[in-house]
């Protein structure tokens, strides 16, 4: 009964080891985000969000000012 006891011990240590593992690195045989292959035959990467990408905030605030022009900003 005390071997059954030990095993199960251990392997329950095991098995919350290798979830803890999983939830902090992510899954482990998945490669990580923003590796890709070179040669992908694609251009240079935007922004993925609008408020990362300069060009279109420059955009937004040229819009806005011909929108109200009589505005303090």
């Amino acid at each position: 009964m005390g071997k059954l006891l030990l095993l199960l011990i251990v392997i329950a240590v095991v098995i919350y080891l290798v979830v803890r593992t999983v939830e902090t690195r992510g899954h482990p045989f998945r490669r990580p985000p923003g590796r890709r292959p070179s040669g992908g035959g694609r251009g240079p990467s935007r922004p993925v969000a609008p408020d990362d990408d300069p060009e279109f905030l420059r955009d937004l605030n040229r819009r806005r000012k011909k929108r109200d022009p009589d505005s303090p900003e």
